[in-house]
C-alpha cells in the first residue's frame, strides 16, 4: 500500500525530459520571424484597453499621475516578461508558462497552469469579440441589438441579454483564418497592428499639441467651485472637492498606486509570444527580444495617450466610456472621433488575434504530452497547425460569446493569468540554482525513479542512517554551500522558495483583509507581520548564498533572486485582491480538470509511457544480464566436469 502511495505522489511531480539536441524539430511551421513576434505581442497586448481604460483610471483613481500608474504597472509588467523571455531562451518549445512549470515543478502544476490558461483565452476570446460586436453595433447607430432584443430575448440569470451572433460569426472566421496557415494569421495582425499604432499616434501628436498644461496643476479652489457648481449647493461653507485636492496627484499617492493595480491588466497579453516556441525561425532570439520590445512599445503607447488624454482635458470631466471621443469634441477636433473609432476596432481585431492564437498552441503541447486528449495533437500535414485544437477551441469560445454574460467571469482570467506569471517566476528561480545540465535528457533516470523495488531491499537501520546522512549533508549544504550547484544546494533552494510563496500568501492575506487592525497598531498583526517578514528575509538570504547554474544562454533574468521574488509578490498579492465569487467559479472549473486529468492525463502522460518503457528495458537487460551469468555457470560446471572426466583416469593410472 505504502509503495503505491510513494509512486501515486512521484507520477504527480513527475518533470518532462527535454531532448536539448532536438530543439529544432517542430511538427508545425518555422515561419515567424522578430517581427512577427513583436506585431503578436503589441497587437494582443494594446487591445481596446488603451482607448477606456486611460479615462476610466484617470477619473476615478489617478487623475494625471496616471502616467505614473502606468509607469508601476509597467515595472510589474516587465518583470514577469524578463522570466518569460529566459524560459524563452532555454526552452524554446510550445506551451508556454505550461511547459515552464512541466520541466521545473512537475506534472501537476504543469497541468493547472495549462488548465488556467485555456480558461483565461477562451474567455478572453469571447469577452473581446462581444466588445467588438458592441463597438461596431455603436458605429451603425445599435440595429443588432436592437434586432436581437426583439426577436431572440433572453432573460435567464447567468446568460446575456440576447445572443451575440456576429461575435460567433467572428470567432469562427478568425478560427478558420489560423487554421488556414500561421503566416497568414501573422501577415493580418500585422496589417491591423500597424493601422492601430498610427492612429495611438495620431492620437498622441494631436494631444500634445492641442493639451494645456494647466490640466496637470488644476487647483483645489477651482475643484471646490466646480463641486459646488455639481451638486448646486447654495451653501458654500465647508465644502470639500469631490475630485481629489487637485495638483498632479489629486488623489494622493494611494489613488496612484490603486490605479497601478488596474493599469496592471492593460499589459497582459504579452504571454502569446511564448507559445511560438516551434513556429519561429531562431526561437531563442526573437522570443526573448519580441517580449521585451512589445512590452516597451506598449508602455510608451500607454503612457503618451494618458498623458495627451489628460493634457487635453480636465481628468474630472473625462468620459469613463469613450474618453478619446470626448476629449477630441472637447478641443474643437470632432471628426477625429471617427480615426478614434477605426483605431479601436483594429485594437479589438488584434486582441482577438492575440486572444485565439495561444490557445490551440496550448491546448496542443498538453495533448502532445498526453495530459490532454491525443486528438487534440494532430496537426494538418498541409497548413502545419493544429486545426482540431483550434476549431475546438474556436467553437468553444463561440458558444460562451454566444450565451453567456461574461462580464462576472472576466475577473477568472486574472487568476490564470497571475498563477501562470507566479509560477513562472518560481519555475525561473528553481531552474537557475538546479545544477547543470538539469534539463537535458539523461540516459537511465526515469528509470531510476521508477524502480523502488532496490530501495526495499534496505534494512530499517540502513535506511534511517541514510536519511541522517542526507539530513547532515542537506545541514552542511546550508551552513557552507558549495562552488558550483549540486543537488543538495538545489534542494535548500526548492524548500526556500516553497516556503517564500507561503509567507507571501500569509502577507498578502494579512494586508488585504485585516489592513484596519494594521492602522489600529494591533499587537497580533504586527507580531505577525514581523515574524512572517523576519522568515521571509531569512528564505531570501538563504537563496542568495547558494551558488547559480554556469550554463549561459542569450537571455537571463537580471537582479537574481530579488526580481523574480518582487515577481512573486506582485502576483500573490493582486490575486488576493479578487473576490469571493471569483474563487468560487476558479474551484469548479479546477473540479473539472481534475477530472481530466486524474481520469485521463495522469495515464496517458508521454511521460509515464517513457518511465514505464524505460523500467521495462531495464528489467530485461538485469534478466538478460542474469540469463548471461547463468549461461556461464552452466559453461563453467560443464567445462569442470569435462576436466574431471579426463582427469581422473590419469589420477587412477598414476596410483
Amino acid at each position: 500500500m505504502l509503495k503505491q502511495v510513494v509512486l501515486f505522489s512521484r507520477s504527480l511531480v513527475r518533470r518532462k525530459v527535454v531532448d536539448m539536441n532536438s530543439l529544432e524539430d517542430s511538427k508545425l511551421c518555422r515561419c515567424l520571424g522578430t517581427v512577427d513576434l513583436i506585431a503578436l505581442g503589441v497587437g494582443s497586448t494594446l487591445g481596446a484597453g488603451v482607448y477606456v481604460l486611460a479615462g476610466e483610471v484617470a477619473k476615478g483613481n489617478s487623475g494625471p499621475s496616471i502616467v505614473i500608474s502606468f509607469l508601476i504597472a509597467a515595472l510589474a509588467s516587465v518583470m514577469a516578461g524578463l522570466c518569460y523571455a529566459e524560459f524563452g531562451a532555454r526552452v524554446p518549445k510550445t506551451g508556454s508558462a505550461y511547459l515552464y512549470s512541466y520541466v521545473t515543478v512537475g506534472e501537476i502544476w504543469a497541468f493547472i497552469t495549462g488548465w488556467n490558461l485555456i480558461l483565461s483565452y477562451v474567455i478572453g476570446t469571447s469577452s473581446v469579440a462581444r466588445a467588438w460586436s458592441g463597438t461596431f453595433d455603436d458605429m451603425i447607430g445599435g440595429h443588432i441589438e436592437v434586432f436581437c432584443k426583439t426577436y431572440f430575448s433572453m432573460n435567464s440569470p447567468g446568460l446575456a441579454p440576447y445572443p451575440d451572433f456576429f461575435a460567433v460569426c467572428l470567432i469562427l472566421l478568425l478560427s478558420g483564418l489560423l487554421s488556414f496557415g500561421v503566416k497568414e494569421s501573422a501577415w493580418v495582425n500585422k496589417v491591423f497592428t500597424s493601422i492601430n499604432v498610427l492612429v495611438l499616434l495620431f492620437v498622441i501628436i494631436s494631444g500634445f499639441v492641442k493639451g494645456d498644461a494647466y490640466n496637470w496643476n488644476i487647483t483645489e479652489e477651482y475643484l471646490v467651485n466646480v463641486t459646488i457648481v455639481t451638486r448646486n449647493l447654495s451653501v458654500t461653507a465647508n465644502v470639500s472637492s469631490d475630485y481629489g485636492a487637485g495638483g498632479f496627484m489629486p488623489y494622493g499617492f494611494s489613488g496612484t498606486l490603486a490605479g497601478a493595480a488596474t493599469c496592471f491588466y492593460a499589459f497582459v497579453g504579452f504571454d502569446c509570444i511564448a507559445t511560438t516556441g516551434e513556429e519561429v525561425k531562431n526561437p531563442q532570439k526573437a522570443i526573448p527580444i519580441g517580449i521585451v520590445v512589445s512590452l516597451t512599445v506598449c508602455f510608451l503607447a500607454y503612457f503618451g495617450v494618458s498623458a495627451a488624454l489628460t493634457l487635453m482635458m480636465p481628468y474630472y470631466l473625462l468620459d469613463e466610456k469613450s474618453p478619446l471621443p470626448m476629449a477630441f469634441e472637447y478641443v474643437g477636433w470632432g471628426p477625429a472621433k471617427y480615426v478614434v473609432a477605426v483605431g479601436s476596432l483594429c485594437a479589438l481585431s488584434t486582441s482577438l488575434l492575440g486572444s485565439i492564437f495561444p490557445m490551440p498552441r496550448v491546448i496542443y503541447a498538453m495533448a502532445e504530452d498526453g495530459v490532454l486528449f491525443k486528438a487534440l495533437a494532430r496537426i494538418n500535414p498541409k497548413t502545419k497547425t493544429p486545426v482540431i485544437a483550434t476549431m475546438t477551441s474556436g467553437v468553444v469560445a463561440a458558444i460562451m460569446a454566444f450565451l453567456f454574460d461574461l462580464k462576472a467571469l472576466v475577473d477568472m482570467m486574472s487568476i490564470g493569468t497571475l498563477l501562470a506569471y507566479s509560477l513562472v517566476a518560481v519555475c525561473v528561480l528553481l531552474l537557475r540554482y538546479q545544477p547543470d545540465g538539469a534539463l537535458e535528457k539523461q540516459p537511465g533516470k526515469g528509470e531510476k525513479d521508477y524502480l523502488s523495488s532496490e530501495e526495499s531491499e534496505l534494512t530499517e537501520s540502513e535506511s534511517h542512517l541514510n536519511m541522517l546522512k542526507a539530513g547532515n549533508s542537506t545541514l552542511q549544504t546550508v551552513l557552507h554551500p558549495p562552488v558550483s550547484p549540486s543537488e543538495k544546494s538545489s534542494s535548500v533552494v526548492n524548500m526556500s522558495i516553497g516556503l517564500l510563496v507561503l509567507i507571501v500568501c500569509i502577507i498578502s492575506y494579512l494586508t488585504t483583509y485585516h489592513f484596519n487592525s494594521i492602522i489600529g497598531l494591533e499587537v497580533w498583526i504586527l507580531a505577525s507581520l514581523s515574524t512572517c517578514l523576519l522568515i521571509f528575509s531569512f528564505c531570501v538570504f538563504m537563496v542568495c548564498r547558494q551558488p547559480q547554474t554556469t550554463k549561459k544562454v542569450s537571455f537571463m533574468v537580471p537582479l537574481l533572486p530579488f526580481l523574480p521574488i518582487l515577481s512573486i509578490f506582485v502576483n500573490i498579492y493582486l490575486m488576493v485582491q479578487l473576490s469571493g465569487d471569483t474563487w468560487i467559479r476558479f474551484s469548479v472549473w479546477m473540479a473539472a480538470g481534475f477530472l481530466i486529468y486524474f481520469g485521463y492525463g495522469i495515464w496517458h502522460s508521454a511521460e509515464r509511457q517513457r518511465q514505464c518503457q524505460g523500467a521495462q528495458s531495464s528489467s530485461n537487460a538485469k534478466q538478460h544480464s542474469t540469463k548471461t551469468i547463468r549461461d556461464k555457470q552452466v559453461e563453467m560446471n560443464a567445462a569442470g566436469k569435462e576436466q574431471e572426466c579426463f582427469i581422473s583416469p590419469d589420477k587412477t593410472s598414476q596410483c
